[in-house]
């Protein structure tokens, strides 16, 4: 069976780090196979761009599996495209149609600079795990690890916390360019954890401390954050983090 193929026009946000701004740039993608992700559609415009003497569009990518939370950009306004639970490179080209006009910026946050084109600095969730993201607590070998009980209700909630993949898009999709989804599910799946109990207060503190410094935004509810989540990280983990937070804050 021969895969359908279909032409878009693209709008791709274009800019180096030492220009204070960068301006969209209009690409024809012809005969673009539907069975191409996301991904796979980029590269196929940057061969093109190459063979025409042209600087390629710059992104990101690792995996191409949805694992790594390295590939991430704007589609249409909205982080990681239109489809709930995916990431960029799982977006495949049959959800759009032929003819349409496709917009692709960076994320936006004053927090994560933009690299060049789609690549923006992201460097910034690593200094908020740096602050506290870690277990100093000396557990043991891997052999001993049945030695420290967990409960199920306690394993699935920091299970569920930990399947964040530090993409960012939570922080592009918040009005507020809030990282708090990011830090809430790190601090989460660390202090639900007996292991990581010892250290619950000073991580937090430090964490929230941490992400404020480096310019993240406060959280408003808007749920955005949750909405564009490609791995579905509840809001719960934010009310969480505040319980803690305040906690630790009075004592």
């Amino acid at each position: 069976m021969t895969a359908k193929t279909i032409n878009l026009t693209l709008k791709v946000w274009r800019q180096k780090r030492l220009q204070p701004k960068g301006e969209f740039e209009t690409h024809t993608a012809r005969n673009i196979s539907t069975d191409m992700s996301f991904l796979e559609m980029l590269d196929v415009i940057n061969e093109q761009l190459v063979l025409d003497g042209k600087e390629p569009i710059a992104f990101d990518h690792d995996c191409r599996e949805g694992i790594c939370g390295m590939c991430g950009a704007v589609v249409d306004g909205e982080p990681h495209g239109p489809l709930k639970e995916t990431t960029l490179c799982q977006l495949h080209m049959r959800h759009f149609k032929n003819g349409d006009t496709v917009i692709i910026e960076p994320w936006r946050a004053r927090a994560f600079p933009v690299i060049k084109d789609l690549v923006v600095d992201r460097s910034a969730f690593d200094e908020i795990i740096a602050a506290g993201g870690y277990i100093s607590a000396k557990t043991g070998g891997a052999q001993d690890a049945n030695n420290i009980l967990v409960g199920k209700d306690a394993a699935d909630k920091a299970f569920n916390a930990a399947a964040c993949i530090g993409c960012g898009a939570c922080v592009a999709a918040c009005p507020n360019a809030s990282a708090m989804l990011f830090a809430g599910a790190k601090v989460s799946h660390l202090g639900l954890l007996p292991q990581g109990r010892p250290e619950a207060k000073t991580r937090v503190l430090q964490m929230v401390r941490t992400m404020d410094r480096l310019g993240f935004g406060n959280c408003t509810n808007e749920t955005e954050c949750e909405i564009k989540c490609p791995k579905a990280i509840s809001i719960r983990e934010i009310a969480r983090m505040n319980r803690e937070f305040v906690k630790a804050s009075f004592s």
